[in-house]
């Protein structure tokens, strides 16, 4: 515990002073305030929740680390405001993979134990 306060400190430290949200009303959403008194404020907030921004066409895969694996996310955009293809790679994804090699060997009753061990949640898998 004392050791990720610590890493939070280093963070913090390194952080530069400033807004920490970009000042571009076409990507990010107007502060609350602004919005109770400015007419522009409340249509930019509007526009953007109903239209979205443009992204630039192209692909990306970017992956995080979750709590049962590596977690992915792979869009592809064609410069409109919606993505053109959106998947999703869950964690347990991989592990239901290995389920073949794991289970070589294993009656068909212990499928449900090895399954078990695996933690998988096959709401995530089931696409």
């Amino acid at each position: 515990m004392r050791q990720s306060l610590r890493i939070i400190s280093q963070c913090l430290n390194k952080m530069p002073p400033g807004e920490i949200k970009v000042d571009d009303a076409k990507v990010s959403p107007p502060k609350r305030a602004e919005m109770k008194t400015s007419m522009e404020s409340l249509i930019h907030h509007f526009k953007l929740y109903t239209e979205g921004y443009q992204v630039p066409p192209g692909a990306t895969y970017t992956a995080i680390e979750a709590p049962k694996g590596e977690f992915g996310v792979y869009l592809v955009s064609d410069g409109s405001s919606r993505p053109y293809r959106c998947k999703i790679k869950a964690p347990g994804f991989a592990h239901l993979a290995g389920l073949d090699k794991m289970s070589k060997g294993h009656m068909l009753a212990d499928v449900v134990a090895i399954i078990g061990t695996q933690d998988i949640v096959f709401g995530e898998v089931d696409r």
